[in-house]
């Protein structure tokens, strides 16, 4: 079973988020936050293998509470907005989350998302992807910024890993292209993240990019 916190001000949004999850007979809700503060001490205590995080909320933010969560390697967070493109996107993901969701999703998606984050892939909301990129490459400097001392404790094919996270490729993806299998991709995924120092795929995926590897 796919363990789940759900941590949102709205309870609501917290309810509605609970009816659809259930209905996978793979995923159990373990527990709800109305702040980011409980969703800390309840990841921490439930020890879920996904928390759907709401970016914005009173007191300890989405963002705060995603940091310490993920920099404890308690739990993947899959961060909620109401906006199509939310400011507080980047320091959600530069924050370690592994992807970013519409409130408004359809239960399928949601149920999908909650899967491809548990199983170790990012997720970012088909909505948002274009206008992420958009506003990433707004934002990029002329020219790729040094690279990170860490970069030259990678092998090649590690490198490779790395430019295809960049690319937004899951581990499946990443399989079928460097022709090895799902379960070797994916072990490779968690040593490239571990010698970056990244709590998740898509925070690698941002380091490539700034580096100019995709």
């Amino acid at each position: 079973m796919i363990r789940v916190l759900l941590a949102d001000d709205h309870a609501a949004i917290r309810a509605g988020m609970r009816l659809m999850l259930e209905q996978a007979d793979d995923i159990t809700v373990v527990g709800e936050a109305a702040d980011g503060a409980v969703a800390i001490r309840q990841a921490a205590a439930l020890r879920p293998d996904v928390v759907l995080m709401d970016i914005r909320m009173p007191g300890t933010d989405g963002i705060s509470a995603t940091r310490e969560i993920t920099a404890a390697g308690v739990s993947d967070v899959l961060m909620l907005t109401t906006f199509d493109f939310d400011d507080y996107l980047f320091g959600a993901l530069r924050a370690g989350a592994a992807g970013f969701l519409l409130k408004s999703v359809e239960p399928a998606a949601l149920i999908d998302a909650v899967r491809r984050v548990a199983a170790g892939d990012g997720f970012l909301a088909p909505e948002v992807t274009r206008r992420l990129l958009t506003a990433f490459a707004a934002t990029q400097p002329p020219a790729p910024t040094p690279l990170p001392a860490a970069l030259e404790s990678l092998t090649l094919r590690e490198r490779d890993v790395l430019v295809a996270l960049g690319r937004g490729l899951s581990n499946a993806d990443l399989a079928a292209e460097l022709a090895i299998s799902e379960a070797t991709a994916k072990t490779h995924v968690s040593r490239v993240l571990g010698k970056l120092g990244c709590a998740s795929r898509v925070q690698a995926a941002i380091l490539a990019k700034e580096a100019g590897l995709a």
